[in-house]
């Protein structure tokens, strides 16, 4: 998938109330469908979407084994082509929940033909589902629906998986951080590394990043540094992270009085250059660039966010034997998830998706970095190389319409 080729569709749309824009990506169709969930975020870009559109592309085509015999692939869900939405707008904004259902209003039609669409930075699914209705939508997914064998059956179960808690925390928001954490994993396996006393650094305390804590830190990993909105907070010795999950609001951020006298607040950049093997940027896209990256001593860094390791940054990471597992592969389970629960190739069963998020992301980063070491190349260009493949592979067995993607 080179970078010269255009997207299918792109987008842009103004809010007539407040000026403010949001736009649409649709990279590639699979059977007449894409997939890519909504962010919201101050100084999104149509550049940014296009990017993101692109990576769910590659996402999606590298969770499909073209040998079912192989017993890795699912037997229902066939990846779709790739897809993103993006608003520019502070989701801490006032405004900012009726800008979502003027976009969502505005965007309606393509959700209702062949863009399915859910949750991303700035935005909980609750709040993307709240506003999908108020927008008149049956649902961010029903494009898909016409794919499925039995809709009812298939939204029921994608239903009881939500209604999923594990310790009091949605399945939804966990099966992302156990895919991660399990990137994570398979990389310090392949190298030798003990999980014992290997220490992490993790960026963002949300949804992603709050999960990948929970299971590196339950896999017996030292989560030394955490970093919000407020800043950094660290420890040595290892956070709690139990406790700092249970004291954190719907944005990720942490309550200070929960911490422990000897955990110390420093600025919110002090996660970059923390003192561990394991770096997780779990937050903004372009988190890393060629001048910061000079303050990393981690050993391997873990894309959990989209986009947050800027390619110069990469190759200076790359020349210091920094490795980066890249995000197309990485934060590729919550997406994968969805899937696999609502064809029914797994049930709203935390144990099943726990297992299937694991066994899939351990194969798949097998995969990729024995690709890298076999080609001499970064992980990132082995995955996008291995997507490409897969890609050429659905387009041919499936197509790319199963209806015109047109608005009438």
């Amino acid at each position: 998938m080179p970078n010269a080729r255009p997207p299918l569709l792109s987008t842009t749309w103004t809010d007539d109330l407040t000026g403010r824009r949001g736009y649409l990506v649709v990279d590639r169709l699979v059977r007449g469908v894409c997939s890519g969930g909504l962010r919201m975020r101050a100084g999104c870009a149509l550049d940014e979407v296009a990017g993101l559109a692109r990576g769910m592309t590659r996402k999606e085509a590298l969770h499909y084994d073209p040998d079912p015999a192989s017993g890795t692939s699912p037997a229902r869900y066939v990846p779709l082509g790739g897809a993103k939405g993006g608003i520019d707008c502070d989701p801490r904004d006032p405004e900012a929940y009726g800008v979502l259902v003027r976009y969502l209003r505005a965007m309606r039609p393509y959700i209702e033909r062949f863009w399915t669409t859910g949750e991303d930075l700035g935005l909980t699914q609750d709040l993307v589902d709240r506003a999908a209705a108020e927008a008149g939508l049956v649902s961010s997914i029903q494009a898909v629906y016409p794919l499925l064998d039995d809709e009812r059956a298939a939204r029921r179960r994608l239903a009881d998986a939500f209604a999923v808690e594990v310790t009091g925390i949605g399945l939804d928001e966990l099966v992302g951080g156990c895919g991660v954490a399990e990137a994570a994993l398979a990389a310090l396996d392949r190298a030798g590394v003990p999980y014992e006393g290997t220490r992490v650094a993790v960026q963002g305390f949300g949804t992603m990043g709050g999960a990948t804590a929970r299971f590196l830190a339950r896999a017996g990993l030292r989560v030394v540094a955490v970093a919000d909105v407020k800043g950094t907070i660290a420890n040595p010795d290892g956070l709690d992270v139990e406790a700092l999950l249970a004291a954190r609001d719907s944005f990720g951020t942490v309550e200070r009085t929960a911490l422990r006298p000897e955990d110390t607040e420093l600025p919110g950049s002090a996660w970059l250059e923390a003192d561990a093997e394991v770096l997780v940027p779990a937050a903004v896209s372009y988190a890393i660039d060629a001048a910061n990256q000079r303050a990393v001593t981690a050993r391997w860094v873990v894309e959990a966010a989209n986009m947050p390791v800027l390619p110069e940054a990469e190759e200076l990471l790359a020349a210091r034997g920094v490795t980066v597992l890249p995000d197309v592969v990485v934060n590729s389970g919550t997406n994968a998830w969805w899937w696999w629960t609502l064809f029914g190739d797994i049930g709203p069963d935390a144990d099943e998706a726990f297992a299937h998020v694991r066994g899939s992301m351990r194969a798949l980063i097998d995969r990729v970095l024995a690709r890298a070491e076999a080609d001499a190349v970064p992980p990132r260009a082995a995955a996008h190389a291995i997507a490409e493949e897969r890609s050429a592979l659905i387009a041919e067995r499936f197509g790319q319409y199963q209806a015109p993607p047109t608005i009438p």
